[in-house]
């Protein structure tokens, strides 16, 4: 037996449950993996109210670390006693322990613990595939990047210095304005006392951004849009604050023949070869100390429902962990 997260029915945090479950040997091609520490992710959220659908009862979680301690038939990925991280789905990660699809773990460099690897799987991949596949950019553009003191906006604020891209951050108050520019953003815009677009034209000196990566949805959408340069691409890679309503392709061309993609982790991760490049990348920037994650906090896994309760209410900063 072994402790885990269920939801029986979509809702509120109060919809999980701590709960006893027999944990199988992995089948073939699976890996068990005892967890050290897991990732917690706005996508829990999503999962948990329903706006992803998934069959019910079920998990939530979909990053974690740990180390191997079995492998079923035909797993030549990892072998027990790798540590090892992912981050996608299957659901489940909020448990002490699980089996996961061999082809979706990686084995960790020595430098990079537990805590770490849980707080920077998906959201350092998510950031790898948004700075350097969903737009190719180059040194000298300058993108609009939201909430820039989340865990994501806080990778991406360090790993774009890195390309020598001028970045932008939004944020809600002035103490993740501080943290955003502490991690490299070369401009942040407080929301709440200043208007985004108006800023980032005045930032731009009125040419606008070659990219908005926007995970908040519904709330700055459409003013994301002003924000674009002629050609320039809109980025949606979440919701927080609402599903995106429906956007006529006229509004692309009257804002000057815009692109706007609604990507995701598990497309661009899809292959073992993309998914090994893609954490090759993450791995070289954490380890050389050019991107550093930083865990702000911490909850036990009895205690997942408050750090829900948390994260919707934005009052939670860079990465956050659920000790097993």
């Amino acid at each position: 037996m072994t402790k885990a997260i269920r939801i029986n029915r979509v809702g509120g945090p109060e919809v999980m449950e701590l709960v006893d479950v027999d944990l199988p040997p992995p089948g073939p091609g699976e890996a068990q993996v005892r967890h050290g520490a897991i990732g917690l992710n706005f996508i829990d959220v999503y999962f948990r109210t329903g706006l992803y659908p998934q069959p019910l009862p079920g998990g939530l979680g979909m990053e974690g670390a740990g180390t191997v301690e079995a492998v079923g038939q035909g797993v030549t990925e990892v072998k027990v006693g790798d540590r090892v991280a992912y981050a996608g789905r299957p659901n489940g990660a909020y448990a002490e322990a699980r089996n996961m699809p061999a082809s979706q773990l990686l084995v960790l460099p020595e430098k990079i613990g537990f805590d770490i690897a849980a707080a920077m799987m998906l959201q350092g991949l998510t950031v790898q595939y948004l700075l350097h596949r969903t737009v190719h950019l180059k040194a000298g553009d300058t993108i609009l990047f939201h909430a820039a003191a989340g865990g994501v906006g806080l990778i991406a604020c360090q790993w774009a210095k890195v390309l020598g891209v001028t970045l932008i951050g939004t944020v809600g108050s002035d103490e993740k304005a501080a943290l955003a520019t502490e991690n490299g953003a070369d401009h942040v815009i407080n929301y709440n006392r200043e208007n985004f677009t108006e800023r980032v034209r005045e930032i731009t000196g009125g040419k606008g951004v070659c990219a908005v990566y926007d995970s908040i949805g519904k709330d700055t959408f459409t003013a994301s849009l002003d924000c674009l340069a002629p050609l320039g691409t809109m980025v949606s890679f979440g919701n927080a604050s609402g599903p995106v309503p429906p956007v006529a392709l006229s509004e692309l061309n009257n804002r000057g023949s815009l692109f706007i993609t609604r990507p995701s982790l598990g497309a661009y991760m899809a292959t073992r070869e993309d998914l090994e490049a893609a954490a090759k990348s993450l791995f070289g920037v954490v380890n050389s100390g050019a991107v550093k994650i930083d865990v702000r906090q911490r909850y036990n896994l009895a205690d997942v429902a408050q750090a829900h309760i948390d994260l919707e209410a934005r009052k939670t900063t860079g990465s956050t962990i659920v000790l097993p």
